[in-house]
């Protein structure tokens, strides 16, 4: 028998839905469906990056970009002075070492003996410390002035006789430093040089400091041990 509203009963003996409360049913249901699957809904999200996470990352990367980045391991050291031990002498005097002055792409340039200048070899090994220092205190005029002033000392002291006391691989990093007026100053000298390296000069790693002071340490430490054996007795 049809139902009053001409609507068949279910199978299953169950009531069947009047077609008008169907349609809403349906309407209801395909809303709901759709805003659980918009982006904007309450529902599980992927996970995005962090804000602040870009700038973070592009700090981190401040030297890279063109292979001129600061780089320990491949001996690239962009807009530094270099320094590292000398056998024996910084044994005995660990503030003196060997020095010398980075392009604007890292290669080391320094004053490694008689009428020469070594380039990307630095003499007595890799850096051990380096001093980084600002491109934009450089005052001299024209284009490149940094890698300029680099070259020109470079190729004064190729004409140069090495003295150890007097005219050195210091002098050599002064000159370039003054010939590209760094800091706005022309006054860069060996012992202004070696103080600020000191000062400001950072290990490129624990072995670096460890190679630096180690031997000085245990000369030290025999000298020690000598005067006492000699006093006690």
């Amino acid at each position: 028998m049809e139902d009053p509203h001409g609507v068949a009963p279910r199978g299953g003996g169950g009531a069947a839905l009047p077609p008008t409360f169907r349609a809403a049913h349906f309407l209801v249901t395909g809303s709901a469906r759709r805003r659980a699957r918009s982006p904007g809904s309450d529902g599980p999200r992927r996970a995005g990056p962090r804000p602040g996470m870009a700038e973070a990352e592009a700090k981190m990367k401040q030297f890279g970009g063109g292979g001129a980045g600061l780089e320990a391991e491949r001996g690239r050291f962009p807009y530094c002075v270099v320094w590292t031990p000398i056998p024996v002498l910084t044994w005995l005097f660990p503030i003196i070492g060997h020095m010398g002055i980075c392009t604007s792409t890292g290669v080391i340039r320094d004053f490694a003996g008689p009428y020469f200048v070594s380039e990307d070899n630095m003499a007595f090994g890799k850096p051990v410390k380096y001093w980084k220092l600002d491109p934009s205190k450089v005052y001299s005029t024209g284009s490149n002035a940094w890698d300029t002033a680099v070259h020109d000392a470079s190729e004064e002291y190729k004409h140069r006789m090495h003295n150890l006391c007097c005219d050195n691989c210091h002098s050599h990093v002064a000159l370039a430093l003054n010939l590209m007026r760094y800091d706005n100053s022309t006054s860069w000298n060996m012992v202004k040089l070696c103080f600020f390296s000191l000062l400001y000069g950072k290990y490129v790693s624990i072995g670096g400091f460890v190679k630096t002071w180690l031997p000085f340490v245990l000369f030290l430490g025999v000298i020690v041990t000598v005067v006492l054996t000699l006093h006690l007795r």
